[in-house]
């Protein structure tokens, strides 16, 4: 198919009408996406928007209450640790007070222990004494009842008395 000369011209002609009717249908157009699209997408993009701005307001929140947590965990720790500190401080105090008198106790009784024992060696001391000079009285009164009855030499008054020193050793 071969074109003519005034077909060429007539085909790349421009028709002031169809200009206008192009642009026509293009307004219309965009004016029906406008009234039908545009506002019905801005409104879910704009809902997007504020769903993601809540989202984040949230988040935020969400931190600045774990932030207020996590420093009232901290004082209640640092609390914790005070107070057991404390505890452990009140029963070693408790501990060494009732150590003391445990050993008070025991120094006092041990002392009571030794003060009988001594009075009771002082009364056994006492009473064996008492049984040596007793017994020394016997012999002393035997000898000089021996001494009375015999009519006594020397050699008799040395022998008498060696054999008091022997019956005083026996003792």
């Amino acid at each position: 198919m071969v074109l003519a000369a005034g077909d060429v011209t007539e085909f790349l002609s421009i028709d002031l009408t169809t200009i206008i009717a192009t642009l026509l249908n293009t307004l219309i157009l965009f004016l029906v996406l406008k009234h039908f699209l545009f506002d019905k997408v801005n409104k879910v993009i704009e809902d997007r928007k504020n769903d993601v701005k809540e989202t984040y307001r949230q988040a935020d929140e969400a931190k600045e209450n774990a932030k207020k947590l996590e420093a009232e965990y901290t004082s209640r720790l640092e609390g914790a640790k005070e107070e057991s500190a404390q505890i452990i401080q009140t029963a070693t105090r408790k501990a060494q007070q009732r150590s003391d008198e445990i050993i008070s106790e025991a120094r006092t009784e041990a002392k009571g222990l030794v003060d009988n024992a001594s009075r009771e060696i002082e009364r056994e001391k006492k009473i064996a004494v008492n049984q040596i000079k007793n017994e020394i009285t016997d012999i002393a009164f035997s000898a000089a009842a021996a001494v009375v009855e015999k009519d006594m030499t020397g050699e008799d008054n040395e022998r008498l008395i060696e054999k008091f020193i022997d019956n005083v050793g026996e003792m």
